[in-house]
């Protein structure tokens, strides 16, 4: 297995790996590596969707979105689509996936299956990187605070994707009540702290009204957002992507307009977060 950084402090692009056969030693050092870097890239991967059902499988639960359409023959398989004459995206936004969720999903897998000519790359931004750089009175001030998190707003039938190709399933839909996170968690696996709040989901701290949370949460956003913390993904025929939402937020850029986007996603199940 060869790997390469794609940024200082985010992603790594893994080589010299097929993960239709990955599996025992290969598909734990895999996991180390998103633990660790955030996310991981493989290029020119031949990856079938029971391929894609089957990986997800052999690292462990799949959690079914509620939200997305899935594919008949394949129900654990979102597709995350964009029509040529749509002009909102899916994930358009810097968030966190599921931070709204009392467990959050572990992360993702990210397959391309229809691309447009240019644009369209993912934006992924590291959080324990984040973490660490936040000043000393900062670090202070959130520690020990929680924040509500909610996806309301996102998937109501009123809301921001009710004009993107899944708005019409996302009418009738359950909303979530939301979840309340540690605004500093620890890694699961590698006990390392993390920011965990994300402007997607991320509505107030606990014990605080939103107009009273917003100017800190604005400043954690915007040292978040600090381009020496992302990396950038190109999409090509074969890639596929797999992240970790507690390390990481993401972002799907919107520069294709006027051409058809799709990929496939499983989500993977998560553990509860602790500070």
């Amino acid at each position: 297995m060869e790997t390469e950084k794609l940024s200082l402090h985010c992603g790594v692009e893994v080589k010299s790996v097929s993960l239709a056969q990955a599996e025992g030693e290969t598909l734990d050092a895999i996991r180390d590596l998103i633990y660790t870097y955030g996310v991981a890239v493989f290029r020119d991967q031949q990856f079938s969707p029971d391929d894609h059902i089957a990986f997800a499988k052999r690292w462990g639960g799949i959690d079914i979105n509620n939200y997305f359409p899935l594919t008949d023959e394949h129900p654990e398989i979102a597709a995350v689509r964009k029509r040529k004459d749509q002009t909102t995206n899916i994930g358009g936004g810097w968030h966190t996936d599921h931070s709204y969720d009392q467990i959050p999903a572990m992360g993702s897998i990210l397959v391309a299956r229809e691309l447009p000519p240019s644009g369209g790359d993912t934006l992924w931004a590291h959080m324990g990187a984040a973490y660490d750089m936040l000043p000393e009175d900062i670090k202070k001030k959130i520690d020990g605070l929680s924040a509500f998190h909610t996806a309301d707003h996102i998937y109501a039938p009123d809301g921001v994707y009710a004009k993107t190709d899944q708005g019409d399933d996302l009418r009738g839909q359950d909303l979530k009540t939301g979840a309340t996170h540690p605004v500093v968690v620890r890694h699961p696996r590698t006990g390392r702290k993390l920011l965990y709040v994300n402007p997607g989901f991320t509505i107030n701290f606990v014990g605080m009204s939103r107009e009273e949370s917003m100017p800190l949460l604005q400043d954690l956003f915007a040292h978040a957002m600090s381009p020496n913390l992302q990396c950038r993904v190109q999409w090509a025929p074969g890639t596929v992507a797999i992240w970790d939402n507690r390390t990481t937020w993401h972002y799907a850029m919107n520069d294709y307009q006027g051409f058809a986007r799709e990929m496939h996603r499983i989500t993977l199940t998560g553990e509860a977060l602790a500070a």
